[in-house]
């Protein structure tokens, strides 16, 4: 049996005209196109936080991946997305990025989920992983431990 393909490598902390999560979501969906996207990540193209970013610039994601198909760079692609749904405010984009890298600590809607996420992926006794993006980090290998 070949090896699971590599994750997508992109940070979900790294900023694309200041907006956090967009680079790892066009990462994958690049992977993904390309064949290269773990069987794990496929179920959330589109949904999960990317659902969040596309419902945040008010785009679909059907759109953003033909869009991704004439090529570009993350920053072309997400000027794209802004002329197509919305431009958000620096304001904005400050409470959006506050709000993902957050997520997880005393959630009302999902409490526990982030223990249960680390718990499964062996970090269980980890008191530095708070978030969701901390989880990521952690299981990608770009969180020391």
């Amino acid at each position: 049996m070949p090896p699971p393909p590599p994750p997508p490598g992109v940070s979900p902390y790294v900023k694309t005209k200041g907006l956090v999560w967009f680079a790892r979501m066009v990462q994958k969906a690049r992977l993904h196109a390309a064949g290269q996207l773990g069987a794990d990540y496929t179920p959330w193209l589109g949904k999960g936080f990317d659902g969040r970013c596309l419902r945040f610039l008010k785009v679909e994601y059907p759109a953003v991946l033909t869009r991704m198909a004439e090529a570009g760079t993350d920053d072309e692609i997400l000027e794209w997305c802004f002329a197509q749904g919305r431009r958000p405010s620096d304001e904005e984009i400050l409470i959006f990025n506050e709000f993902m890298v957050k997520r997880g600590i005393r959630d009302t809607d999902n409490p526990g989920q982030v223990e249960g996420f680390k718990t499964r992926n062996g970090f269980g006794g980890r008191a530095d992983i708070l978030t969701y993006f901390d989880v990521i980090e952690a299981d990608e290998g770009r969180l020391p431990a």
